[in-house]
């Protein structure tokens, strides 16, 4: 069962970075906090430091990217 929830975050991640990989790191700092990505620059691509993100930024990703609400807070944020 861990193997299967391991591929599902895998292919999770990748329509992340396929969708949103352009977004700067300061950009979603701006939605979750100061500490999303953190050691990433603020001019950093979503797409070169996801593999890299903790855990806790991944979860916020993931969160808001099954219900479709990432586009929208990435939307706003960068108004």
């Amino acid at each position: 069962m861990k193997h299967e929830l391991d591929d599902r975050h895998r292919d999770q991640d990748g329509q992340i970075s396929k969708k949103h990989g352009n977004t700067l790191v300061g950009t979603l700092r701006t939605i979750y906090g100061r500490g999303f990505a953190a050691g990433h620059p603020d001019t950093a691509k979503l797409s070169d430091v996801l593999g890299e993100l903790n855990e806790t930024s991944l979860s916020q990703l993931r969160h808001d990217h099954g219900p479709g609400h990432l586009e929208k807070k990435i939307a706003k944020a960068s108004k």
